[in-house]
């Protein structure tokens, strides 16, 4: 079996820049979404809480082509090399620092395509070649010019169909979480949005709430303080515990600093005030996040209500910074909510932490094929294992 070194451009019939400029977001939710380079990781195309534009700037900022099924999205920049298979083109387009790559299928398989971009060696090679004393990032022409080493393309087939059928169980896994997520959702908005709770007959609303609900300041209930600082370079892409930066996991490093699931709100950034939860026992939480806990007089707000309770607060609301939005302690005691009474919440907590604990066992079999996955890759695309 022969590889040989190709170009980019050589391999792919279109690749093709974003609009180098923000596009203007919607205030109300659309149709049309835009990709940002925290969507992109890990060969996946993350489609949640993306910010929604008008049709009028959707198709300004497709105009050099839109998205299509098994498009190879890049990220030329913060951060620099992570790349995203098109599973769905659903009227979503690149934001700015991403690039499309589309196979040419006669010479270039475009599964094989995202496994050669996932290849660890190649993943820092590419790297190698970005530029920016400040932030890393590979200029339009270097993405074009990218050296990929290939074999035939029955050959590139075989692989990426050894390699996707990992993905295809990370994406079924991905799904059960999903529809997890939404159960735990459905019964919140049920119990405490459409006050539809268990033995809402007999309560009495007063002020517009049930009796025995109560307005308090958030930062009354818990304890919101920032994760701690951690360098790029201490992060590394396996270890013995995850980092949690301001959009989920980020790498490993040796050492935790929470002991327990927690939720978290994003500080900085554009994302900021999204509220997340851990899904691991031990964890890293770096200062792009808030670690969230209750008091001890509150520890009936355990994990499943927390999360639920605070994703309805509006924190972005009390955001500051007009470059770099971000979220302070100081803003944050400015959110006031109203909560349920205790027997409600603990009834709720009892409902759905089952729902949660199987989250966390479906995140470790998509941690275990991720980590077979990646075992695999190298071999095959260093031309060690025949296929």
């Amino acid at each position: 079996m022969s590889w040989k070194n190709y170009k980019a451009s050589e391999l792919c019939s279109d690749i093709i820049d974003c609009v180098n400029k923000t596009a203007p977001i919607s205030k109300s939710p659309t149709p049309y979404r835009m990709l940002r380079t925290s969507d992109i990781r890990d060969g996946f195309i993350n489609l949640e809480n993306l910010n929604s534009v008008s049709k009028e700037t959707y198709l300004k900022w497709t105009r050099r082509g839109l998205l299509q099924k098994g498009d190879i999205v890049f990220t030329r920049e913060a951060p620099l090399g992570e790349v995203g298979l098109v599973r769905h083109a659903d009227n979503y387009f690149l934001g700015q620092r991403l690039v499309l790559y589309r196979a040419n299928p006669k010479v270039c398989d475009n599964l094989f395509l995202l496994y050669w971009f996932l290849n660890p060696q190649n993943k820092e090679s590419i790297k190698s070649r970005g530029v920016g004393a400040t932030v890393t990032h590979l200029r339009v022409p270097e993405c074009e010019k990218i050296e990929i080493k290939a074999p035939d393309i029955e050959t590139q087939h075989r692989i990426g169909q050894i390699l996707s059928a990992y993905d295809d169980l990370i994406e079924n896994n991905q799904k059960q979480i999903k529809l997890l997520e939404e159960a735990a959702q459905r019964l919140y908005k049920q119990w405490f949005i459409d006050l539809r709770f268990p033995g809402h007959e007999t309560i009495p609303i007063v002020d517009g709430v049930p009796e025995g609900w109560r307005k308090e300041r958030v930062d009354d209930i818990y304890s919101i303080k920032y994760g701690l600082n951690l360098s790029t370079k201490q992060i590394t892409l396996n270890g013995k515990y995850p980092v949690y930066g301001a959009n989920g996991v980020i790498g490993y490093y040796d050492k935790a600093n929470c002991e327990d699931q927690v939720v978290l709100i994003t500080s900085r950034g554009n994302g900021s005030g999204d509220v997340l939860m851990t899904y691991h026992k031990k964890s890293f939480v770096t200062n792009n996040s808030f670690i969230v806990k209750p008091f001890e007089n509150h520890n009936y707000c355990q994990l499943p209500f927390t999360y639920q309770f605070l994703r309805q607060a509006n924190f972005k609301s009390v955001r500051t910074g007009a470059a770099q939005p971000q979220l302070t302690n100081q803003s944050i005691h400015m959110v006031e909510v109203i909560l349920p009474s205790e027997d409600l919440i603990i009834s709720y907590c009892q409902r759905t932490l089952e729902f949660y604990e199987a989250i966390m066992n479906l995140k470790d079999r998509i941690h275990i094929l991720n980590q077979a996955r990646d075992r695999l890759l190298p071999k095959l695309m260093n031309g060690k294992i025949e296929v």
